[in-house]
């Protein structure tokens, strides 16, 4: 916003801050150990919290019904007001979606500098809920706080059939890991052409409901799922492949990645939350990929896709649908490997 003009045309929302995005996250590592000293929560409606902690806590209502519940808020990755509010009601709507659930309510988590442009913040909130509207849900709610960088999110509660939760959990050796979104949005955003960065801006802000609604029906075919954020696809990769007690292997040379990302990792550009993701899978990561492929790997990525292990049988049709094969499941010893 031109305070001056009144034009929104010219504001930017990345010059008011100093990192945006899942890249605004803390290290993996940092945040495991805080989580662990969390005390265990004893009731037992509660069917998925902390321990271990998946990507949206589960608490179970009734028979039938389950409520899920996340949260999830960053400073702005991109310029446009709208393309932000858009993109991080996406990201806090994905964890609801990755764990089998429909999205009902949202409530605004929001702070800004108190001479912030009215009309930014109103873009912003308008994007964001017209994107819960799309999600199946309504924003009910908020809270805006002053802050001298602006940050916007929202608290999200879903439900869920107790029984059809999907977890990270359960991954077999034989699953195919399939992916619904390239990968590759920080590097993009960080060094693409303005035509590549529309594309990772519009992938963004696609909501994986439609791959969530697929999984759910595709039934005991699907054996664990998760969606790609910040801690990259090698990240979440490993998150699975513990809780599974699998070994996950990633074709390097088969990712999918939004365009300009593969060219921006091979001139050596790397995003902020690359070092902390290989700080994460120290240890657990075997890698023969090349520098591509690892940059890839480990790039935060923001509102990315639901990465999910399947069936030989579901992944051929899932395929068909437009996901694509990004490695596969294996037994030995537990850990991610980059091909």
């Amino acid at each position: 916003m031109d305070i001056a003009t009144g034009s929104n045309d010219l504001i930017r929302l990345t010059e008011w801050t100093s990192c945006g995005g899942c890249a605004a996250k803390w290290g993996a590592s940092l945040l495991a150990g805080l989580v662990s000293e969390f005390p265990t929560a004893a009731d037992p409606s509660l069917l998925i919290g902390l321990a271990p902690f998946d990507d949206a806590a589960v608490y179970q209502v009734s028979e039938d019904v389950a409520l899920v519940a996340t949260t999830d808020f960053f400073p702005p990755l991109v310029d446009d007001p709208a393309d932000f509010g858009a993109i991080a009601a996406a990201n806090a709507c994905s964890d609801v979606f990755a764990m089998g659930g429909r999205v009902v309510m949202a409530i605004n988590v929001a702070a800004f500098p108190e001479h912030f442009p009215r009309e930014a913040i109103a873009a912003i909130f308008a994007a964001g809920a017209a994107v819960v509207a799309e999600a199946g849900g309504s924003v009910a709610g908020g809270h805006t706080i002053r802050n001298p960088e602006p940050i916007y999110g929202l608290a999200v509660q879903g439900v869920v059939h107790p029984g059809r939760v999907l977890r990270k959990a359960g991954a077999r050796p034989g699953d195919v890991l399939v992916l619904s979104k390239p990968i590759g949005t920080g590097l993009t955003l960080a060094a693409g052409s303005t035509d590549d960065q529309a594309a990772a801006i519009a992938g963004m802000k696609t909501l994986n409901r439609g791959a969530s609604e697929r999984l759910v029906a595709a039934g005991s075919d699907v054996r664990a799922a998760t969606d790609v954020t910040g801690y990259g696809l090698g990240g979440h990769g490993w998150e699975m492949a513990e809780r599974s007690g699998v070994r996950a292997v990633i074709d390097g040379a088969g990712i999918k990645a939004y365009p300009g990302a593969a060219e921006a990792a091979a001139a050596g550009v790397r995003t902020g939350g690359d070092p902390r993701n290989r700080d994460y899978l120290a240890g657990h990561l075997d890698s023969s990929g090349d520098a591509v492929a690892e940059a890839l790997c480990f790039d935060p990525q923001t509102s990315g896709g639901l990465l999910a292990s399947v069936s030989a049988d579901l992944a051929d049709d899932l395929v068909a649908e437009g996901w694509w094969r990004v490695g596969e499941v294996t037994a030995g010893d537990l850990g991610i490997v980059i091909s």
